[in-house]
């Protein structure tokens, strides 16, 4: 699932095969694409494998059962097809996902998927060029990314001592990779809650360490931030990656999450503070906040801390409505939420700002 998001010019096209199991699902959308790449259909059931080799397989087959798992591992090994693989899930599913790892899936999108989603997978905006990776760096964040994609389904209870397993594999990463490296790791990832409490969790992971917080304090933190957005496994696809602003209904879905992962957890044998950390991370010092309208002292100093990783998180990453905001204009967006926010943090935030700055 991790891959570099390298650009070219839009004047150059790329040789793309796109594989489907429905052509008609799919014309609309490659015309739409087109005009960035040299996009060529492949019908999965019916086509003959490609002559001319392409640099980027998108493969948008609705049914990943067996048989067409088997066509398409034929597909990549008789035809010159090398280059990165984009898998779209018509419907978000840990089966699904597993089988586009299985795939060798570099980019895994979940519907509804918009044109300029695909855009970015294949590399084709404008942005300047990610750092690239060290296999070390590439390495650490391929196994939190199986441990975040086993553990963090619907169907599956999560625990505290599953819970502390992730929790030290991200605090050995950032030890051992850098903030920096990491952030650059996270933003290849495409599922945009996946990448956020994976983000989030390292960003706590690097200012528990600059606040000078002890082990048991850092991996609190790290930990109570892994979990935050738990609750979103409950949220509809088509709401967490809806391609622009979501609409009033949508937002009072999309602001049931705290409470619902609060539900989740309460039962399972996790801390009352890391509990109170998934319900109230939305809270704001001015009462403003949700679910509960806290204020001031009523909202915990751990709260605090995972709510400052959170919102300069989500500031800095991409999202299907909008592209990574440079880390200057994200700390000058917390550094103004002065009243909302505790300002002592903020201030302490700084460096782990400053990191990413050019």
């Amino acid at each position: 699932m991790i891959a570099g998001e390298g650009t070219a010019p839009r004047a150059r096209a790329k040789r793309v095969l796109w594989v489907t199991d429905d052509p008609g699902r799919n014309a609309a959308l490659i015309l739409q694409v087109a005009p960035a790449v040299d996009c060529r259909m492949h019908d999965l059931s019916g086509d003959t494998a490609p002559a001319e080799p392409c640099a980027t397989v998108i493969c948008d087959v609705a049914h990943l059962d067996d048989g067409a798992m088997v066509r398409l591992h034929a597909l990549r090994e008789s035809s010159r097809i090398k280059g990165p693989l984009i898998v779209i899930q018509a419907r978000e599913s840990r089966r699904t996902r597993l089988q586009a790892i299985k795939l060798g899936a570099t980019h895994i999108l979940s519907g509804p998927v918009d044109v300029q989603r695909i855009r970015s997978a294949l590399g084709v905006q404008e942005d300047a060029p990610p750092r690239p990776l060290a296999p070390h760096v590439a390495a650490q964040a391929a196994r939190v990314s199986a441990f975040y994609t086993d553990v963090f389904v619907a169907d599956r209870p999560i625990t505290p001592t599953v819970i502390d397993n992730g929790t030290e594999l991200i605090e050995r990463a950032i030890r051992e990779t850098g903030i920096r490296d990491w952030i650059g790791a996270i933003h290849r990832f495409d599922d945009a809650t996946h990448q956020h409490c994976l983000l989030v969790a390292g960003i706590a992971a690097a200012f528990a360490t600059h606040l000078g917080l002890g082990a048991l304090d850092r991996h609190r933190l790290t930990k109570a931030a892994l979990v935050h957005d738990v609750g979103k496994i409950h949220v509809p696809t088509a709401i967490l990656n809806k391609p622009g602003r979501l609409d009033d209904a949508e937002m009072a879905v999309m602001r049931l999450h705290p409470a619902r992962g609060h539900a989740m957890l309460a039962d399972q044998g996790f801390s009352t503070e890391l509990l109170t950390v998934v319900r109230s991370h939305h809270e704001m010092l001015d009462g403003s906040g949700y679910p509960d309208g806290l204020k001031e002292a009523e909202i915990p100093d751990l709260v605090r801390l995972v709510t400052v990783c959170d919102i300069y998180g989500a500031l800095i990453e991409r999202r299907s409505y909008k592209p990574p905001m440079p880390s200057a204009q994200a700390y000058a967006i917390l550094t103004a939420m002065e009243e909302r926010l505790d300002p002592v943090l903020v201030r302490a935030f700084a460096p782990i700002a400053d990191a990413f700055s050019p």
